[in-house]
């Protein structure tokens, strides 16, 4: 291949041994502001809740933290969400493998309302489910003549997480289905294996990282959600009251150790989950690697 440089001229090769400049600063500088920039927007505000927790002795931890009606609210919050992200990893991927696979009419339209859980204000989201499944709405009135009541009760809450979480999952799996190699899958078809047998064998460990990964998101999301959930759920004490209500009504009563306490849970419980998530990720690659 001949040179393009002009006569007279050296081409501008690096020279041996020379690693090649890098647009952004040295390890040290960007490894600095990278902690700094951490510590500003994520551990300090996190450490004020751990901080302000300390206000409490260990007996009014325990008990701010145990009560009967925080623990109910425990129980709904990680369950619904538990129970939403589930969904979404199920239908998530359903629509991603949709979008991905097929062509038809309204493809793109239809992919634009997957983000819209992502642009419309939380209140907004939260009235829209209230009206469409109160006993009245045009939804909620079909199911309850067949006795399922949806608002203003804990399966409302399930409907509210269900719709926020959803554009987490089908935008972490769309990516990895199109970038998947369709040969392996051909090669399966081609050796007698099943559609079904092609997705179990090929399809889904390809892309169990990447539903693995959206449930996290999807789940972290509905755990901290709010202002979705308190239209719809009916904050009844002991039944269909969230973690994220009781703080906000301890933090109106000026009880700011208290409401700390209850989010300091939640936090290292949320923590504690998503390390688990991220290692079963870790686990997974290291499986289909060796495959």
């Amino acid at each position: 291949m001949t040179s393009l440089a002009m006569p007279g001229t050296t081409p501008a090769h690096p020279r041996p041994g020379k690693r090649p400049g890098r647009v952004i600063p040295g390890f040290g500088l960007s490894l600095g502001f990278t902690l700094f920039y951490l510590a500003l927007i994520v551990l300090i505000p996190l450490s004020a809740v751990f901080l302000n927790t300390f206000n409490l002795t260990w007996e009014g931890f325990w008990s701010a933290v145990t009560s009967e009606r925080v623990v109910a609210s425990y129980r709904l919050s990680f369950g619904a969400s538990f129970i939403a992200a589930l969904i979404n990893v199920v239908f998530g991927g359903i629509v991603a493998w949709v979008l991905v696979r097929y062509q038809f009419p309204g493809k793109r339209f239809i992919d634009a309302l997957v983000d819209l859980p992502f642009a419309l204000p939380t209140a907004v989201a939260g009235i829209t489910l209230t009206s469409l499944y109160s006993h009245n709405g045009w939804i909620g009135q079909y199911l309850a003549d067949l006795g399922i009541k949806v608002a203003f009760t804990p399966l409302g809450i399930v409907v509210a997480l269900t719709f926020i979480g959803l554009p987490f999952v089908v935008r972490t799996v769309q990516p990895v289905l199109e970038e998947a190699e369709r040969e392996l899958e051909e090669a399966a078809a081609s050796l007698g294996a099943s559609p079904l047998q092609t997705f179990i064998r090929v399809v889904l460990p390809s892309i169990t990282p990447a539903l693995l990964t959206g449930f996290a998101l999807a789940f972290a999301r509905a755990t901290g959600e709010y202002g979705s959930v308190i239209f719809i759920a009916g904050n009844l004490p002991l039944v269909s009251e969230i973690t994220p209500l009781l703080i906000i009504s301890k933090l109106e009563q000026y009880d700011y150790a208290g409401a700390t306490a209850i989010a300091v849970v939640m936090l290292v419980f949320s923590f504690i989950l998503l390390l688990t998530i991220n290692l079963l990720q870790a686990w997974t690659r290291k499986r289909a690697g060796k495959a």
